[in-house]
């Protein structure tokens, strides 16, 4: 039975997005995932901001309006640090420890648990901090509050899902992959940080 090509243009929306994001994946790796990033982390706020709203509401409490600013700063830290710092994090770890060392599995996961994700949690926190221009001695103040919390968080909802990620999941796609995880998590943090 011979088989039909279909034209691109009779395709799905969503086939032809994907196919459009590889192109440009292709084309302009880091600049694809840094906007990628950005919408993902802003809608990961509108997210947080959603569940507070309903939270309130049911409660009987007054609903205050969306806060834009605060997407807008998440939609900032996504495009500027979010994605180039991963897609660079990502590419360096295949450098670093390659899949033919016999450890990688273990040795990547501890990379990524124990270097990677304290050190770029403490920049989420000194970058938010600078985006809503707070002093000196807010940040030790959001520091001391929140960011063991938050880390031992990040240990235990991101393990599993990083595990995958560095060991499974091909390398052009980890930074997609974390910002999937990532818009629940920035919900998280966005509540947790308050």
């Amino acid at each position: 039975m011979p088989v039909q090509s279909r034209s691109v243009r009779d395709s799905s929306v969503h086939f032809r997005l994907l196919q459009q994001y590889l192109v440009l994946l292709k084309k302009y790796p880091i600049l694809t995932k840094s906007v990628t990033s950005g919408i993902l982390s802003a809608l990961g706020n509108l997210l947080s901001q959603f569940v507070e709203a309903r939270k309130k509401a049911q409660k009987g409490a007054p609903v205050s309006n969306i806060d834009a600013a605060g997407a807008a700063r998440y939609a900032i830290y996504g495009l500027l640090i979010t994605g180039p710092v991963s897609h660079l994090f990502y590419q360096l770890m295949e450098v670093w420890i390659p899949t033919t060392d016999r450890f990688c599995v273990v040795k990547r996961l501890l990379l990524d648990r124990l270097i990677f994700a304290p050190g770029f949690l403490l920049l989420f926190y000194f970058v938010m901090n600078i985006l809503e221009a707070k002093g000196w001695t807010d940040f030790e103040k959001k520091m001391r509050r929140s960011y063991w919390t938050a880390l031992k968080m990040n240990w235990k909802v991101w393990t599993p899902f990083q595990f995958i990620n560095i060991n499974f999941v091909p390398v052009q796609f980890r930074v997609l992959f974390a910002n999937m995880i990532a818009l629940f998590w920035y919900a998280y943090l966005a509540s947790v940080r308050k």
